[in-house]
């Protein structure tokens, strides 16, 4: 059985588990290592108990910086009861400096694969900054045989331009999978009467949007709703809690099991805010994110920015809706053309379109790990191109 060290900057972040239960599915044996975030205390994830890097704070560039220094300095022995792995990957460009580390211990000499998922907006500076972070990027992959990244523009804006990276390419992108989930497990479409309820699900960490919502349904005058889910990034935001709690129209609930309780907020909204300004013109305008492809899958309504990758997915597929320019009118505009007529059919729309563009099989991580596994038993990085090709 193919044995994978999976080396993560987060623990909390509930993509390592579905990460996790992707190579589980697809016959692997993982092992986890990463660092905790937060005050929340990590437990077994997916059956795995997690190998306890240390302890980082969001938002705190150079205090995590630290905490890989010293998680380098004891990796040996941190890891000296960690099975010999034929595959490492490195979630982060963090991460890429212990793989590194760890791929030299003993006789493990296993390749290395990097999973990119965001491009951080210090690695785009154009000052002394930027370059060394960039350079520091290209020395930590030489090693590295697979990049896996979830968005095509991260390679057209980030490393075809900047010349980063020269390895193969896997598309993965951030679709729902669900283990144990029957493949037709749908939720009931929310009933369509007013209020119109936006769901805005998943890490909130957009302050820009948080207000255009808010300013937007107190526009609305109770006509439209927005239900907020997830994990607030809270160094974010002035203070998030007291905000929400003073807009009439804004509902926080927390967060949730992903994927168990998908199809349950989901069916409790109408649309899906799919849009960011966390890092707009960079990493915002370039993503694919979770909340597109959870909020399709069930039958909730996409909202999208035009001029960005997500916005040019929905064209694509002639679904969901893009606003022209990110403000209260255009979103008054929107909501102002809309009757219960014209929601059937965008939501007919998404519906319509095939399950396997929003959520991925067991097919799909037997063939993810079959890559993996060929991976590791090549020394050609050419027949590695082949494959993720």
């Amino acid at each position: 059985m193919l044995h994978i060290l999976y080396l993560v900057h987060d623990l909390t972040d509930p993509a390592v588990r579905r990460r996790i239960s992707m190579l589980h599915a697809g016959g692997a044996l993982v092992t986890l290592a990463g660092f905790t975030r937060g005050q929340v205390k990590v437990a077994r994830i997916d059956n795995i108990e997690p190998v306890n890097l240390g302890h980082t704070s969001d938002g705190k560039f150079a205090q995590r910086l630290l905490a890989v220094g010293r998680a380098l300095c004891k990796l040996s022995s941190t890891l000296r009861n960690v099975a010999k792995p034929d595959v490492i990957i490195a979630r982060n460009l963090e991460m890429l400096a212990l793989a590194n580390r760890a791929s030299t211990l003993g006789d493990w000499n296993a390749p290395i694969v990097y999973e990119c998922l965001d491009i951080h907006r210090m690695l785009l500076r154009q000052d002394i900054i930027g370059r060394c972070l960039r350079f520091a990027e290209r020395l930590l992959a030489r090693r590295a045989r697979l990049l896996i990244t979830s968005s095509p523009a991260f390679v057209d804006n980030y490393f075809t331009p900047f010349n980063v990276l020269d390895m193969p390419v896997m598309l993965l992108e951030n679709k729902v999978f669900r283990p144990t989930a029957s493949p037709d497990q749908m939720s009931q479409p929310i009933a369509t009467t007013t209020p119109w309820k936006i769901g805005w699900f998943g890490a909130l960490r957009c302050r820009r949007s948080l207000e255009l919502l808010a300013d937007f349904t107190r526009r609305s005058k109770g006509q439209v709703e927005v239900i907020l889910r997830g994990r607030p990034a809270y160094s974010e935001f002035d203070n998030f809690d007291r905000f929400v709690a003073e807009e009439p129209y804004l509902h926080f609930y927390g967060p949730y099991k992903n994927p168990e309780e998908l199809a349950a907020i989901y069916s409790e909204v109408h649309f899906s805010w799919t849009i960011d300004f966390f890092e707009a013109g960079q990493n915002s305008d370039w993503l694919l994110p979770n909340r597109l492809y959870e909020g399709c899958l069930y039958g909730a309504v996409p909202i999208g920015l035009a001029g960005t990758q997500t916005s040019r997915f929905l064209q694509e597929r002639n679904i969901g809706f893009s606003l022209h320019e990110p403000t209260v009118d255009a979103l008054v505009s929107l909501f102002g053309q809309l009757d219960e007529k014209s929601f059937l059919q965008a939501q007919s729309n998404v519906t319509a379109q095939p399950r396997e563009g929003w959520e991925c099989t067991e097919k799909d991580c037997r063939s993810f790990v079959d890559h993996l596994r060929q991976l590791a038993g090549s020394t050609d990085k050419r027949a590695i191109r082949k494959i993720a090709a």
